[in-house]
């Protein structure tokens, strides 16, 4: 992720569900991403010019890695896109760690399914973590044990 990439970045996240259910506003995008996330990997898709996908990932996090931030703008949702960014982190992480972690809200249904597809397991829910009456649901990929033998 380069500066240049903020703003497109910030207009993907508004317009994009869950985050406009979870009331994340353009001043909370900003936050977060000024100056860029700092000690995280950031990448962002480019797509005919736009931002279409961006990843953050926090590492050392449970014996792995936490992918904090996962976006995919609605038109390029269903084309592959999601999962191919996210084949890329992935990449990227199982090289230096056992574990991939995401949280997910329960709502999130699209979501779900697609992390599902793609080899994560629901590990756990956190009650009341965002908003009042729903649950982040920890989700988690492995390539193995993290204890060497």
């Amino acid at each position: 992720m380069r500066p240049e990439d903020r703003e497109p970045v910030i207009r993907l996240l508004l317009a994009s569900q869950p985050w406009k259910r979870l009331g994340h506003t353009a001043a909370d995008w900003n936050r977060y991403f000024a100056p860029l996330p700092q000690g995280r990997d950031s990448y962002v898709v480019d797509q005919d010019g736009l931002a279409a996908g961006v990843a953050v990932v926090r590492q050392k996090f449970l014996l792995g890695d936490y992918l904090e931030l996962f976006g995919v703008a609605e038109a390029a949702r269903s084309r592959g896109l999601g999962g191919r960014l996210l084949a890329y982190v992935e990449s990227l992480v199982f090289a230096r760690a056992k574990n991939l972690f995401i949280c997910v809200s329960d709502f999130n249904e699209p979501a779900r399914r697609f992390y599902r597809k793609h080899g994560y397991q629901e590990i756990g829910a956190i009650p009341d973590l965002l908003i009042p009456g729903s649950a982040e649901m920890l989700l988690r990929k492995t390539s193995g044990p993290s204890m060497r033998e």
